[in-house]
């Protein structure tokens, strides 16, 4: 942490990250309550078994503890008993359903440009998505104020007397998690400005919940894996083609996940023999500064003001730039060297993602972010690069598909990333026997802690720069 805040991250038990869910000395017979409850809460969440005798079956549990557990989780208002379900050949059980709507999250995804945020029940289902421009030069402090009037806007519509449980927030860019998480803002050198901004304790301390910090792309991944074009995808390539351009992996149907989220930088890969082109990583050559968004947006800035094309010099005068989605609607509009402009990207983008169709083998490849929906134009060039250029063993059954959700798979992916720190196996036993993870005594100490030292570091702050009147 930075700027001297501090408070109680440590017990003699461990680090900062389990102390939220309270670590409370327990008897070995509460301690035994504490995880078939948690057992059996997790059984009904996931859906892996809803009824007395499948939670015997499965949990290894008698029917007299199977009971009692039931009658506690209904009473901590985690779940309810009251529906019948089939029958067969005598009377009907009752069901125990989970209680998703006992409690929310609060997810957004920040990026340059735009800002994305969410609402969602503690099972992970969205009740209300937006999604907004940003000024790409906005300062920090700005977004983040931005940030917290969207939340309070959304939860005016949706709280209803619910506690938040948990914050999620993705980022583009490697997320290097710190061991205060989530009570501490993760290191963020590719973000400048936000390297030592206490974004996470503003939000622990404004919302009192735990905040997760997540990479954009692996949430996407995520949430493609969930609700998406890839939903039950066994081996899947994510592919977000933004102003960055990255990669998720999904292997064996899980989501791959790299050490501090640095994988997935593909576009960072070299292309072909090009020494000139300068990315902003310091290499020269990058797939993303010879074929992304903005390489595409500055070739066509350049055909404009070189009167190549009609279209877009018509566009530039109308708008003042030219963007990529500009490029996607004059290709649409017949522009020729908008259409070039397009398969050429799409051709380099094909061919890094045949070397990477040739050394996984996956069953699936799902195009999505800003430069995707621009136009069909550049998914066919990807799709024939891919296909020309990759073995045909790997890619005789591949399917190369454009994202259904889009947007919301970062929000959807995240949502359910919050559900999984929250009722985690090593988590939920210390918190079930209070009915939630925020209202026990270490969680209320540690979100007090921060809430003195965010306001005692706001009062410390210099006065805000006016200019003098001309």
């Amino acid at each position: 942490m930075s700027d001297g805040i501090t408070h109680p991250l440590e017990d003699d038990d461990g680090p900062a990250e389990t102390l939220w869910a309270g670590t409370g000395r327990a008897s070995k017979r509460e301690d035994s309550e504490r995880q078939s409850l948690a057992q059996i809460l997790n059984l009904i969440r996931n859906g892996t078994a809803n009824t007395r005798l499948e939670l015997e079956r499965i949990s290894g549990l008698g029917r007299a503890i199977v009971a009692d557990r039931l009658e506690t989780l209904n009473q901590l208002r985690l779940i309810d008993e009251d529906e019948l379900g089939h029958a067969n050949g005598g009377r009907a059980p009752r069901t125990a359903r989970f209680r998703e709507s006992q409690a929310l999250y609060l997810v957004a995804v920040l990026e340059q440009g735009s800002i994305g945020i969410a609402v969602s029940t503690i099972a992970g289902k969205l009740l209300l998505e937006h999604h907004e421009p940003l000024d790409a030069l906005a300062e920090p402090a700005a977004v983040l104020k931005r940030l917290h009037t969207l939340f309070d806007w959304a939860l005016e519509q949706h709280r209803k007397d619910r506690d938040i449980w948990g914050i999620g927030i993705a980022l583009s860019g490697p997320v290097e998690t710190s061991a205060g998480q989530p009570f501490a803002s993760p290191h963020l050198p590719f973000m400048p400005g936000w390297e030592g901004l206490e974004f996470v304790e503003s939000l622990v301390a404004r919302y009192g919940a735990p905040c997760w910090v997540r990479s954009k792309i692996e949430m996407m991944t995520a949430g493609e894996l969930l609700a998406g074009s890839a939903q039950g995808a066994h081996d899947m390539l994510f592919v977000d083609l933004s102003r960055e351009i990255s990669a998720g992996l999904v292997l064996g149907g899980k989501l791959f996940k790299s050490d501090q989220g640095r994988a997935g930088l593909v576009g960072h890969i070299a292309v072909g023999e090009d020494t000139t082109t300068l990315c902003k990583c310091g290499n020269v050559g990058c797939l993303e500064a010879v074929a992304g968004a903005d390489a595409v947006a500055r070739l066509a800035l350049q055909a404009a003001s070189g009167a190549q094309s009609p279209h877009l010099a018509e566009m530039l005068q109308a708008d003042g730039e030219i963007t990529a989605m500009s490029v996607g609607t004059a290709a649409l509009m017949g522009d020729t060297v908008s259409a070039e402009l397009l398969s050429r990207s799409g051709r380099h983008i094909g061919n890094t993602l045949a070397a990477l169709t040739n050394s996984f083998n996956p069953s699936l490849i799902v195009i999505g972010g800003t430069m995707a929906e621009s136009s069909d134009i550049l998914l066919a060039a990807i799709r024939e690069a891919v296909y020309r250029r990759s073995h045909p063993l790997v890619s005789r059954d591949l399917r190369i598909v454009r994202s259904k959700i889009g947007a919301s798979s970062a929000l959807i992916g995240l949502a359910r990333s919050v559900a999984d720190e929250v009722f985690a196996p090593n988590i939920l036993p210390r918190w079930i026997l209070q009915g939630s993870p925020v209202r026990n005594k270490d969680t209320e100490a540690v979100v007090a802690a921060i809430r003195t030292a965010v306001t005692r570091s706001a009062r410390n702050l210099p006065p805000p720069f006016e200019r003098t009147p001309a």
